[in-house]
C-alpha cells in the first residue's frame, strides 16, 4: 500500500469518526431515536442524504437501542432523472427502501412563472407526500439531510426576509402533529459531509429544478457565511451555540416573555445589577 493510500485511508477513517461522533451527539441529546422506532431516511440523491443514510446504517450496528431504516426517494418526474441510480445503489447496500413516484415536476412548472423560485412549492409538495407515506406506513421519526449550515443559512433567511427569529430546529412536530421530523446531522459541517462525500464516491444525483437557479436568497447566505468562516474562525460554532443557549427576557417577544409583569420586590423576575458598563438586567 502507497503512502499516499495509507494517508488517504487515515484522513477517511478519521472524519468517518467524527461524523458519526457528531451525529451520536444530536441524537442524543435531542433524544431523535428510541428503542423501536422506524426511522424514514428521505433520500435524494444529494450528497447530504447519501451522508445522513451511510453513517446512520452505521450506527444502527452499535447503537444501545434497537431501530429499523427504511429509504425513501420521491421521484418527482423531472426529465432526465436517472431513475435507476439510487435503486441500484440501495440494493448495493441491502437497505430496506421505497421509492415514491409522483409528478410534482409538472405541478411546479405550471404553477410557479418562468424564472421566479420554485424551492418554496417543491418543498410544500415533497413534504406532503413524504409525512403521508411515512402515516400510512407505520414511520415513527422522519429523518432529513439538512446539516449545520443549513440551519444557520435559515436563521439567517429568517432574519433578513422574514423578520422572525428562528431556523430548523434538530427535532420537530409537524403542524398536524402526527410526524416527527429529526435532523441528525444538526452539528455536521457542510464542508466534512463534501469530504465524506467525496471519499465515498457516492452516485450524486444534482437537481435541475431548483438547485441551479441562480440568484437564490439562500445562496447568498451561504456565501455570506462562508466569506465569514474563512475570515473569522469560529464565528459559525458560536453563532450555532447562540441557538442553544436563547434568553428570552433579553430579547422582545412578548410571546415568550411577560415584559408588562415584570415588577419589583420580592417576586421580581430579575434584578438590577450595577456593573462597570452601566445598568443590566440580568434574569435569574
Amino acid at each position: 500500500m502507497s503512502d499516499s493510500t495509507k494517508k488517504s485511508r487515515f484522513e477517511f477513517n478519521k472524519l468517518n469518526k467524527r461524523l458519526r461522533h457528531t451525529v451520536g451527539d444530536a441524537i442524543a441529546d435531542y433524544n431523535m431515536i428510541e428503542d423501536g422506532d422506524k426511522v424514514m431516511v428521505c433520500l435524494s440523491g444529494g450528497k447530504d442524504s447519501y451522508t445522513l443514510l451511510d453513517i446512520l446504517m452505521n450506527l444502527q450496528k452499535t447503537a444501545p437501542v434497537d431501530f429499523e431504516l427504511i429509504a425513501v426517494n420521491l421521484d418527482q418526474k423531472q426529465p432526465g432523472f436517472p431513475e435507476h441510480v439510487l435503486p441500484a445503489y440501495l440494493e448495493s447496500l441491502g437497505v430496506p427502501y421505497h421509492i415514491i413516484e409522483k409528478d410534482t415536476y409538472s405541478v411546479v412548472k405550471r404553477v410557479i412563472p418562468e424564472g421566479n423560485t420554485t424551492c418554496g412549492l417543491c418543498s410544500r409538495l415533497r413534504r406532503g407526500t413524504l409525512y403521508g407515506y411515512a402515516e400510512a406506513n407505520g414511520i415513527t421519526k422522519i429523518a432529513l439531510g439538512h446539516h449545520r449550515d443549513d440551519i444557520l443559512e435559515t436563521f439567517f433567511l429568517n432574519i433578513f426576509y422574514g423578520g422572525k427569529l428562528k431556523a430548523m430546529p434538530p427535532k420537530l412536530l409537524s403542524d398536524d402533529k402526527k410526524n416527527i421530523i429529526i435532523r441528525p446531522l444538526a452539528y455536521t459541517r457542510e464542508k466534512e459531509i463534501e469530504r465524506f462525500a467525496a471519499f465515498k464516491d457516492f452516485p450524486i444525483i444534482p437537481c435541475n429544478l431548483c438547485g441551479s437557479q441562480i440568484n437564490l436568497q439562500r445562496q447568498a447566505m451561504k456565501v455570506m457565511l462562508k466569506s465569514w468562516d474563512k475570515q473569522f474562525p469560529g464565528r459559525l460554532e458560536t453563532i450555532f451555540t447562540s441557538l442553544q443557549n436563547v434568553a428570552p427576557s433579553q430579547l422582545a417577544d412578548r410571546q415568550l416573555f411577560d415584559f408588562s409583569g415584570l415588577m419589583r420586590g420580592p417576586q421580581a423576575e430579575g434584578e438590577l445589577l450595577l456593573s462597570d458598563a452601566g445598568l443590566e438586567v440580568l434574569a435569574l
